[in-house]
């Protein structure tokens, strides 16, 4: 269900096209955000915050949706993918970094913020983030997330399909557990999706326990598996036949490194 900011955010969807562009370029020549981890319990999905506004005004939480909408680079409009006609969510860029979301209706994000009840002169009083007042009208009153950390969360299909977009960058993955290789080396792939190509994971945290069938969120970064340049930059600890077996499969294939792993807010 994508909203839109009344008549004049139509008109500055096309101006939101060319701020992206340059905020991508200049994004290029900065340090990524690190992406906030939530605890267990405050990584809930964007369902919840609409359906249970009151009691997480305040909270920190975790959200991960589609982006539907995009006003400049400060705000834009998430909504669980998962459910026809939920209700979006407005998000605030409170993180002092641009944020370029490359492909607006076909993208997903995890934010990490604030949830508080929109009010356009709070806003403007808390954060000393000035909105266009014609643009928010609807919004008054409803959720919104404040956010200080955000991340490009494509599926792990998104990853093995087209990886040369995601290389080197933060990002966050969702997907459900295939096969556990060792305690540091599993793969994933879309929930509830069989056939597709998995993506290869390796563990850079110091909790990597996992179970085949689970749904987890890993933060990180992909790389092409490049053996030699991962025996430089990471201490792991494989025996000859393991190295063996990821070098003969995923040589050169994008390779997800995480440095968090959590369960899904998938129920």
């Amino acid at each position: 269900m994508v909203h839109v900011f009344g008549k004049n955010f139509t008109q500055k969807l096309s101006v939101a096209g060319l701020v992206a562009t340059t905020a991508a370029l200049a994004a290029c020549s900065t340090t990524p955000q690190d992406i906030t981890t939530p605890a267990e319990a405050d990584n809930i999905t964007a369902e919840e915050v609409t359906e249970e506004t009151e009691s997480l005004i305040g909270q920190t939480v975790s959200v991960r949706g589609d982006v539907d909408a995009v006003a400049g680079d400060t705000t834009f409009l998430i909504d669980d993918g998962r459910f026809l006609g939920g209700e979006d969510i407005l998000v605030i860029n409170n993180s002092e970094q641009p944020f370029v979301i490359p492909d607006v209706g076909d993208s997903q994000v995890q934010v990490t913020g604030k949830v508080e009840q929109f009010s356009l002169e709070n806003i403007k009083a808390s954060y000393g983030i000035e909105l266009e007042p014609e643009l928010y009208v609807e919004y008054e009153n409803q959720p919104v997330i404040v956010a200080k950390s955000m991340a490009l969360a494509p599926d792990p299909g998104d990853i093995t399909s087209d990886p040369s977009q995601y290389y080197f960058e933060r990002i966050a993955v969702e997907g459900e557990v295939v096969d556990t290789m060792d305690t540091d080396i599993f793969t994933i792939q879309d929930e509830g999706l069989f056939g597709g190509e998995d993506l290869l994971v390796i563990s850079n945290a110091a909790d990597s326990l996992v179970m085949e069938n689970e749904v987890v969120v890993v933060t990180g970064t992909v790389r092409p598996f490049v053996l030699a340049e991962f025996e430089r930059d990471y201490e792991l600890q494989w025996d000859l036949s393991v190295q063996e077996d990821l070098e003969a499969e995923y040589s050169e294939k994008p390779v997800f490194i995480a440095d968090e792993i959590y369960p899904s807010a998938v129920k």
